[in-house]
């Protein structure tokens, strides 16, 4: 017999009894350091007091109403997200991947709804991930996504990143927006410059193109930015949000500009779950510590330290250690051996990261971490290349 739990995972053999701020307690009786966040979701670290009282009280009066009626936490957050971004409106859901398929239905809506429906297709980029839905592993680029699940849903075209001349080559009658991810998580913390960022915006303006930004792990504080856009002083059109939006409760946001949003008539979209009373009180907990003043210059201030500390590592380590990629606190170790193999080694020091495309292990620490953490992990990475060393 299979076992009950569908084996579409492969976990590692531990689990957690608790967390308390950067620090996950193991049922193996250890304390493990956590520079993985639950793939960049956990932000604000375990057990965060201003988390914690939020969804109590909320669970104490209503958990959910269905959006058959008014939910005031939405119009809340979303006036907080309003304000604090380029956007004039935004729609709640339960992940980063329903926020993706809200964008690629809002770029299709808005063609239809000026006047032109031929226009579909959106310009996406090699090695991405935008999800695991039919739509969102179609725009990712990668075959390994797409097999055993052909064909792939049609509207996407695919290029490499950072080269202008190639995307305005694919842009057709038929092309709609492109999407891009700021920095390409998954594929291994690869940084897009903003430049190229820049050029995107302008290409879309000149040919009347929507650009859509991927922010679901780039956003909330990652990179010292609540969004990562603003490092290259320009705006997207659309942009969506989860993980650390909800500080580990699901949740999810598209984001969009009036005219993109004034196209979302009643009935084009909608979620039950979506929003509801217990992610608002999450959510607007999360945005309300990481919009608060000092907050983000902590996550820059500590994202320069990590830095410096694995640049060292690097230096001591060159059989072991490639590069160091990323922003702010959104970083990555490119590997000279198999990225597993510094990944498991550290898990039985007690540090847990993640690992990533192109050889990378991706290092997502809570966006609360203290420098005596940091000095933690350099220890004990510069003790694991030292043991690969001589394995």
């Amino acid at each position: 017999m299979i076992p009950a739990l569908l084996s579409n995972y492969a976990p590692a053999d531990l689990s957690f009894e608790k967390g308390e701020g950067a620090y996950l307690y193991g049922n193996d009786g250890r304390r493990y350091l956590d520079f993985a966040a639950g793939i960049a979701v956990s932000g604000l670290g375990h057990a965060h007091p201003a988390l914690v009282a939020a969804i109590t009280d909320q669970a104490s009066k209503v958990w959910h109403v269905s959006n058959l009626f008014r939910i005031p936490g939405q119009e809340v957050l979303a006036q907080k997200l309003v304000n604090a971004t380029f956007a004039d409106a935004v729609y709640f859901c339960n992940s980063g991947a329903e926020a993706n398929e809200c964008a690629i239905k809002m770029v299709r809506k808005y063609f239809s709804h000026i006047g032109e429906p031929e226009k579909y297709r959106i310009i996406a980029f090699e090695n991405s991930f935008h999800g695991r839905t039919l739509a969102t592993i179609a725009a990712a680029g990668q075959d390994k996504l797409l097999a055993g699940f052909g064909p792939a849903m049609d509207g996407f075209d695919h290029v490499a990143v950072g080269y202008i001349d190639l995307v305005e080559a694919a842009i057709t009658d038929e092309t709609a927006a492109i999407l891009i991810e700021p920095i390409m998580g998954e594929g291994g913390i690869r940084v897009v410059e903003p430049s190229f960022l820049r050029a995107l915006r302008d290409l879309c303006d000149e040919r009347g193109l929507l650009l859509v930004f991927d922010e679901i792990q780039t956003g909330m504080g990652r990179t010292g930015k609540l969004f990562a856009y603003e490092h290259a002083a320009m705006v997207p059109d659309i942009m969506t949000s989860a993980k650390a939006l909800g500080g580990g409760f699901p949740v999810g946001a598209c984001l969009a500009v009036e005219k993109v949003a004034v196209a979302m008539t009643v009935g084009s979209h909608g979620s039950t779950y979506g929003g509801n009373p217990l992610a608002m009180a999450v959510a607007g907990a999360v945005v309300e510590t990481i919009t608060a003043e000092g907050f983000l210059d902590h996550v820059v201030e500590m994202g320069n330290h990590l830095k410096q500390g694995l640049e060292g590592v690097i230096d001591r380590h060159p059989d072991i250690l490639e590069e160091l990629r990323g922003v702010g606190l959104h970083l990555g170790l490119k590997c000279k051996i198999e990225n597993k193999q510094l990944f498991n080694a550290l898990l039985k020091q007690g540090v847990l990261t993640v690992m990533g495309g192109d050889n990378v292990v991706r290092l997502l620490p809570p966006l609360i971490i203290e420098d005596a953490q940091i000095s933690e992990l350099v220890s004990a990475l510069d003790d694991v290349c030292t043991e690969l060393e001589n394995a």
